[in-house]
């Protein structure tokens, strides 16, 4: 009898560590998040199922602004691989992104010549952060965070499930990111 409890005990604890961590992942995941590309159309980001992602809030007059160099020569690199690169302007630290969003299109474009995904303004911190960053600074992956400033990346794998967080001086070439990037994809 004291050996049936106990594989019933292990039973129920094994199920509720399965259940713990699916809801870790869960609470960890991108794909369940509405948001606005630059152009203002709705994006469900359960339309990149399948990809590797690196999210970045990016700004125009900061001094990582020329990370943007970094982020598309890998975008470029690993995109046939299923990468994809989704870049938020934020204006929350100096007014380093004070452009509307046609500007800030056309400051990447011409200066970078940008082909990764832009999405529309938004505030990464305080009060007014936005939701997906809401979860990417606050969950058991990653922990809890508040973005120091312009260029932080969140690695998400091909489930939608955040792996990494990389602050601002860590560049997007860097091998830290570049082999992160190599690992997912050949999940």
């Amino acid at each position: 009898m004291i050996t049936i409890c106990g594989i019933t005990l292990f039973g129920n604890r094994s199920q509720a560590q399965t259940v713990s961590n699916k809801e870790l992942l869960d609470n960890a995941n991108v794909y369940k998040y509405l948001v606005l590309d630059i152009d203002k159309n709705e994006i469900n980001l359960s339309e990149y199922k399948g990809k590797v992602l690196l999210i970045v809030n990016v700004a125009s007059k900061c001094g990582f602004t020329n990370q943007y160099k970094g982020l598309e020569k890998i975008y470029r690199k690993y995109k046939s691989q299923g990468f994809d690169i989704l870049a938020f302007p934020c204006n929350d630290f100096k007014s380093q992104e004070p452009g509307s969003n046609e500007e800030i299109k056309n400051f990447c474009s011409i200066n970078y010549d940008v082909t990764f995904q832009l999405f529309d303004k938004i505030s990464v911190k305080d009060d007014n952060k936005a939701p997906l960053y809401k979860m990417l600074t606050d969950n058991p992956v990653t922990g809890k965070s508040e973005i120091g400033w312009n260029f932080e990346k969140f690695l998400i794998n091909r489930e939608g499930n955040v792996v990494k967080h990389y602050r601002s001086q860590t560049k997007p070439e860097s091998t830290k990111i570049t082999s992160a990037i190599e690992e997912e994809l050949r999940n």
